[in-house]
């Protein structure tokens, strides 16, 4: 039996599995949907995200308009859906990054100890000893708030959870026979590290990327929100319940910021549930 035919069994058996859990199904559905709306965002609405019509200012929901209009006449769906869009690619670029970062750092520190890990774990536990929201808004300050410097700020700021997760496993398996093998045969430090000792410390990084990506969805949320995120021309999922600052917002025109709120909420409790499903998957013993 082939190397293929045995994987293609395996994660058979992983669906099948995880199709026990119907939270995570619920999740998985939820994140299919929203995602792919957004995706398909072009074919599903045909305003444009920034068309202003001042015509049609703070319009409720109706057949021309489904989701209502904001203050300045643009469509409320398709701000949610190009938004969503956007929203979601900073969420999951920030948690890629950030686990990019925490993995090569951890698979470093935790195989050969000493100085490099003494620095990489005293540079973690000072990040950690910053509330993160804070330490978001100082880099944003300092560097500016545009899509490209979230993400890099996302990263650099939220590494720590897979750093410490990779140098955990690394500092009890760097000594397994295996690894004693593998250096007995002359293998490099970095073939050892990255091709033997890493992918079976790759398990639990995949559920924390999926945590991490609600987590900096509702981030990024929340600065726009205070309008600290991207630049206000450009519609996310932040930027449109930045409208809903005002009370008048609040009380006369709920479409503004129950529509956004719902997606952002929807989307963030798919991840949710959809990860508790990977981590049950992943470690029965939990």
């Amino acid at each position: 039996m082939s190397t293929v035919t045995l994987r293609l069994g395996l994660l058979r058996k992983q669906w099948s599995n995880l199709k026990r859990n119907r939270l995570a199904v619920f999740g998985l559905f939820l994140i299919l949907f929203l995602g792919l709306s957004t995706l398909l965002a072009d074919l599903l609405t045909s305003y444009d995200p920034n068309g202003v019509d001042l015509k049609n200012r703070v319009q409720p929901p109706s057949s021309e308009h489904i989701f209502g209009t904001d203050k300045l006449g643009r469509d409320v769906f398709s701000r949610i859906l190009y938004g969503g869009r956007l929203s979601i690619m900073i969420g999951l670029s920030g948690a890629l990054g950030a686990a990019l970062i925490g993995v090569v750092l951890g698979s470093l520190g935790g195989y050969f100890g000493g100085w490099i890990d003494r620095v990489f774990l005293r540079t973690s536990e000072t990040i950690m000893s910053f509330p993160a929201l804070v330490l978001i808004m100082v880099f944003i300050a300092l560097f500016g708030s545009n899509i490209i410097n979230l993400i890099i700020v996302f990263s650099v700021t939220g590494w720590v959870s897979e750093y410490r997760l990779v140098r955990g496993r690394f500092l009890s398996l760097k000594n397994e026979y295996f690894v004693e093998a593998c250096r007995a045969f002359g293998m490099s430090n970095v073939r050892i590290i990255f091709s033997h000792i890493l992918p079976n410390a790759l398990t639990p990084v995949i559920v924390s990327i999926t945590l991490s990506t609600a987590l900096y969805i509702l981030t990024e949320a929340g600065l726009g929100y205070l309008g600290l995120g991207v630049p206000p021309t450009t519609p996310t999922w932040g930027n449109i319940l930045n409208a809903a600052q005002s009370i008048d917002v609040v009380q006369e025109y709920w479409w503004l910021w129950l529509v956004p709120g719902t997606a952002i909420s929807l989307f963030v409790l798919g991840i949710h549930t959809f990860g508790d499903g990977l981590r049950d998957l992943i470690d029965p013993s939990r």
